[in-house]
């Protein structure tokens, strides 16, 4: 069993929101958590585990 810890990030690095899911969760389900209540911003950089359209 293991766990993955998804992220959000300001422009320094800084972490603004974490979300901790099992590790067999597909990664869309922490990028979902996570994207719903971010601040407004001009443009997002992310890596991708698997497509979700």
């Amino acid at each position: 069993m293991n766990t993955k810890l998804h992220a959000v990030t300001d422009t320094n690095g800084r972490p603004i929101r974490f979300f901790m899911s099992a590790g067999q969760v597909s990664d869309y389900t922490g990028a979902a958590a996570l994207l719903g209540d971010l601040p407004a911003a001009h443009w997002l950089l992310a890596d991708r585990g698997y497509d979700a359209d």
